[in-house]
Order: structure tokens, then C-alpha cells, then sequence
């Protein structure tokens, strides 16, 4: 995994339902602000650096402080541990899983709009939302314990 400067600049298609829901669970959990959102959907919107309008509708384009372009899967692995849903990160980034990633996700970015339709949508952010509820259970408890110091009785 590389590092990532913040703020980390996502690109996305605020058209599709899934783009939207998955956008919004990131905002959410972004309680440290490391991550800015552009909708490149409008019909208008001008190149990035090189980067056209149709590329960043095809596939999620992010680009980070340093300037570094992310696209596809290392985008999502970036984003998630940005916003400390380090299990969901982890499985964009898994070495082992790059393979299936390379092959599904631009299948799923060029059918986003009919799995939307079929309820893809409301399953996946369920899901996305149970995984980082209890992230965020996690680092509570983190706090809880860091603020308490290791021989305190009084915190639970």
C-alpha cells in the first residue's frame, strides 16, 4: 500500500444511485475530513489534469495531495482507510484479491446504473453500513481506553 496525502480527491458519478450511497457512507465516516468529493457527471465538466470526463464516469478517478492519481479499486482501499473503515480498505487492497478486483470492479462500474436498479444498492449499503458501525464501535473503544490509561478502574 502506498501513502496517501491528504486531502484525497474523489471524482464520482453523483448520477448513479450506488455512487451517490457509497459517497455518502464515506462523508459520514469522515470525521477527519481527509477526503473532498467531485461530481464529474455534468455534462460540462472539464478535464482534471489529463483526465477526461468519459475516463472519470468509467472508472472512479481520486487524486491526492501529492498529486497522484488513483483509478478503480485503490481509490475505494484508500478512501475507506481514510475514514478508518480499515477492514473495507483492506479488501480493496489485498494483493491476493488485485486479480478478481481487476476484472469485476470495471464490470461493476459499466453495469453501476442496472445493479442500482436491481436493489444492489440498498444490499451494499447495508452491508457497508454494519462493517462500519462496527468500526466505529472499535475506535470508540480505542479512545475510551487511550483517554483512560491502563491501570484506571473507573472507565468501562
Amino acid at each position: 500500500m502506498n501513502t496517501v496525502a491528504f486531502p484525497l480527491t474523489l471524482f464520482y458519478d453523483a448520477s448513479c444511485p450506488l455512487c451517490r450511497q457509497e459517497v455518502e457512507l464515506l462523508r459520514q465516516h469522515d470525521l477527519e475530513q481527509h477526503l473532498r468529493f467531485v461530481d464529474c457527471s455534468a455534462e460540462d465538466f472539464a478535464a482534471v489534469e489529463g483526465k477526461t470526463r468519459d475516463a472519470m464516469m468509467r472508472l472512479i478517478h481520486a487524486r491526492d495531495a501529492g498529486g497522484r492519481w488513483l483509478v478503480g479499486p485503490p481509490v475505494f482501499g484508500a478512501a475507506y482507510r481514510a475514514v478508518g473503515i480499515k477492514s473495507i480498505g483492506a479488501l480493496w487492497e489485498s494483493r491476493w484479491l488485485q486479480p478478481m478486483w481487476k476484472r469485476v470492479y470495471p464490470w461493476i462500474a459499466d453495469n453501476r446504473m442496472w445493479l442500482s436498479k436491481i436493489g444492489v444498492v440498498g444490499v451494499s449499503l447495508w452491508i457497508f453500513k454494519k462493517i462500519a458501525a462496527f468500526n466505529a464501535d472499535k475506535r470508540a473503544k480505542r479512545v475510551v481506553a487511550r483517554s483512560c490509561g491502563v491501570d484506571r478502574k473507573d472507565c468501562a
